[in-house]
């Protein structure tokens, strides 16, 4: 570990907590239907989609009826992808003349993008048409970001509403985030990843003579547009096979350092966002706080590890830290860095190769995931994932101090702790069960790269990434085969939506509720004693529910390492 790594991380925490509360400000304003600056440009937008759509923004809709519109919303643009994918050869916008997907990798890429889940099974360049990018796959980037900060803002209306029926319109949430937020930040966005020497065209590619005089084929497209949302919105989506770690895609530092933030930034924002919605801030710096400490935690360990290499290349006399797997012109302090940012985001974006970490190094990316990516989490998610562990939280303070659980002026009851304790339940149960079902049947044990522990690590990793829709891999994994890709396409879709409607009944069942303001006898949510009672809880559940698995692949294969076997 060096001291310049240290203050990239400090740098990079201090710039991101300085942003949350302006880009809070700004989701509040989307919350509550405030105009902003922008609408005097694109309010008749808007009311113009409203027309033609003949929907009222005002019209309330209860839970059932928000979760039921959202999830038709979403079917209709997956089977919308899916066919796009299937048909690619005979669309145009296909300059290299890609012929369409197979069924098993439309219906996997589908489900993927349509969760923000991104998971690729293909090496993008060498797959996808420019429509194929553009509208299969870029428009999913928008929806499905702003579908996650739309499930937020639903749920922080249940905490914040007194004895309403409604939590919000999901049409109008949508249009919201979509027109005011998402696509004028990426239009900018694009801007300085195009200046930055990011392509943006529709050519196919360019030939060049390399400096060693051989005639090389570079693959172009569309990618400052694509690679703008695809942070941003948390879906990490690579145009190209490398993802940010292709020079087309992630050209410097500089680039590395805004693509960090970009995945944090709406997250952060929105922690923000919730304390406004319930009227004390506070509540929303304590979630940040939570937050920012396993984040940390997380970067240490993971930069430790990295920077402290591989013992047995130290044996063979090869010094240094683990630079396997990473780009030169980040290095490891800012591989590290990256690796826990995008899995504690739902991202999945990898400037980096987390197949080639070391096994505690690449450890830590993958109990980001595990803990239901609470760490900041993605665009929506990340908050709304988070607010069940404080429902769970204030459940057990409740039980110490012998009363009923409050949280932000409403009384915690068993309906609410039984629907977060269900949805919390979603991710091991599917993450375990699936991973072991690929664990002894032959078609999933043809998938791995590598033997022993670490064999198993890319199994686990990757339907740990699909149920918690990340995307990023254990790239050892040979995932495109008709199992696999079932497969994960059915983890995914669990993952995302059989969180999000126990959610959504959680925020029409507070929205009811009358206010109930703290007394001396209330359990305090706000300062250090919460905070670490809710890091607490999400430790322990994932350390209870994870652990066995862990032991088996990343541990075992660190244990492995220092003793110096191979396999």
């Amino acid at each position: 570990m060096t001291f310049q790594g240290w203050i990239l991380i400090l740098a990079f925490v201090g710039l991101l907590l300085a942003l949350a509360k302006p880009m809070g400000l700004w989701l509040f304003a989307l919350y509550e239907g405030r105009r902003t600056p922008l609408h005097a440009v694109l309010e008749p937008v808007e009311r113009g989609f409203y027309k033609l759509s003949g929907i009222d923004p005002t019209q309330e809709q209860g839970w059932r009826r928000y979760a039921v519109h959202m999830l038709i919303f979403n079917a209709v643009l997956l089977f919308f992808t899916y066919a796009i994918l299937r048909f690619q050869g005979v669309l145009p916008l296909n300059p290299l003349g890609y012929p369409g997907l197979s069924e098993h990798l439309s219906f996997n890429t589908a489900v993927s993008f349509t969760t923000n889940t991104n998971w690729q099974s293909y090496g993008g360049e060498s797959t996808m048409s420019n429509l194929s990018q553009m509208l299969g796959l870029t428009i999913h980037n928008f929806l499905s970001a702003a579908t996650g900060i739309a499930l937020a803002f639903a749920l922080f209306r249940g905490f914040a509403r007194r004895e309403a029926k409604g939590i919000g319109n999901f049409w109008a949430d949508m249009t919201r985030i979509t027109l005011y937020l998402l696509l004028p930040a990426c239009f900018l966005y694009a801007l300085f990843l195009i200046a930055s020497g990011v392509p943006q065209t529709l050519a196919a590619s360019v030939d060049v003579t390399t400096l060693e005089g051989a005639r090389q084929t570079l693959a172009l497209g569309p990618v400052a547009s694509q690679e703008a949302i695809k942070m941003l919105g948390t879906n990490g989506g690579g145009f190209f096979n490398a993802n940010s770690a292709h020079p087309f895609e992630n050209p410097g530092a500089l680039t590395n350092f805004v693509q960090m933030l970009s995945i944090f930034l709406i997250g952060v924002g929105l922690t923000y966002t919730f304390g406004k919605a319930v009227g004390n801030v506070r509540q929303g710096w304590a979630i940040l706080a939570a937050m920012t400490f396993l984040f940390l935690l997380g970067t240490a360990v993971t930069y430790w590890q990295e920077a402290a290499g591989n013992p047995v290349l130290h044996h063979l006399g090869i010094a240094g830290g683990n630079m396997e797997g990473k780009e030169v012109r980040f290095g490891i302090a800012a591989s590290a860095l990256f690796s826990v940012v995008t899995t504690a985001a739902s991202c999945g974006a990898v400037n980096a190769m987390h197949d080639s970490f070391t096994a505690l190094g690449g450890m830590i990316p993958l109990i980001n995931i595990q803990l239901g990516e609470v760490v900041v989490g993605g665009v929506g998610a990340g908050i709304y994932g988070f607010l069940l562990f404080a429902i769970l939280a204030v459940f057990v303070a409740g039980l110490m101090v012998g009363r009923t659980p409050e949280y932000v002026g409403k009384k915690i009851e068993s309906r609410e702790v039984k629907l977060a304790v269900l949805a919390i339940a979603v991710l091991p149960l599917m993450i375990l069960g699936f991973s072991a079902l690929a664990s002894v049947l032959p078609a999933g044990l043809a998938g791995p790269l590598n033997k022993g522990p670490h064999g198993f690590s890319e199994i686990l990793y990757a339907f740990t990434s699909a149920v918690g829709n990340n995307g990023s891999a254990f790239a050892g994994l040979s995932a495109n085969t008709p199992f696999y890709n079932g497969l994960l396409g059915v983890a995914m879709w669990i993952g995302r939506f059989f969180i999000i409607v126990p959610m959504l009944a959680i925020a029409g069942g507070l929205a009811v509720k009358k206010y109930t303001p703290a007394t001396t006898g209330s359990f305090p949510t706000t300062g250090p004693l919460w905070t670490g009672l809710l890091v607490g809880i999400i430790l322990i559940v994932g350390g209870l529910t994870f652990l066995p698995g862990l032991a088996l692949g990343p541990i075992a294969d660190h244990l492995a390492m220092i003793n110096g076997q191979t396999f």
